[in-house]
């Protein structure tokens, strides 16, 4: 496995070996000891699969303490872009976002640590995968309006699909304050 660092700590794109022949290809989405080596959290403990039509945008959701999750997320079939927002206030890129492009055909994957809001837009129809470092609760759950207009995030797409409950999320100001300088 490649590791692609980013300009965000612990936000991390993952290139898995690949082994094609003849029959197909092959590859580890997840290997313990090799997590463990590049310093990735090696701890999951709910794996969770979703299908997404060509313009549907979920996110960007987060859970709070104490059942914040860190994710490994990928898409087994189709492409997205995957974003993730850095909602550490400790942090100095607070407020930033990364942005990666999933793909079927490459396998990449990307580590979204905990204190993240994550979200992403199927560029055509997706299955999406992700495991978590910690259990979904309901009471916990929260999130930041898609289209914030302070955050910015270019989601390459026009008239998306967004959940109603996705529509009515608090922007980043209303939960954070204002971001910081860039």
């Amino acid at each position: 496995m490649q590791l692609r660092e980013t300009s965000i700590a612990g936000l991390v794109e993952i290139f898995p070996r690949i082994f094609e022949d003849d029959r197909g290809m092959f590859f580890e989405s997840y290997n313990e000891e090799v997590f463990e080596r590049l310093g990735l959290p090696v701890n999951f403990v709910q794996d969770n699969q979703s299908f997404s039509k060509k313009g549907v945008v979920r996110g960007l959701h987060f859970q709070n303490a104490p059942f914040a999750q860190g994710k490994l997320v990928r898409v087994i079939s189709g492409r997205v872009l995957d974003v993730a927002v850095d909602i550490r206030p400790d942090s100095p890129t607070f407020g930033q976002h990364e942005i990666f492009e999933l793909r079927s055909d490459t396998n990449n994957i990307a580590y979204i640590p905990e204190g993240f809001a994550h979200g992403f837009v199927a560029l055509e129809d997706t299955i999406f995968s992700y495991k978590c470092t910690n259990v979904y609760n309901k009471g916990a759950e929260s999130g930041i309006l898609w289209n914030d207009p302070d955050l910015n995030i270019d989601w390459g797409i026009s008239d998306p699909i967004v959940s109603e409950k996705d529509l009515v999320l608090p922007t980043f100001k209303s939960l954070f304050g204002e971001l910081k300088a860039r």
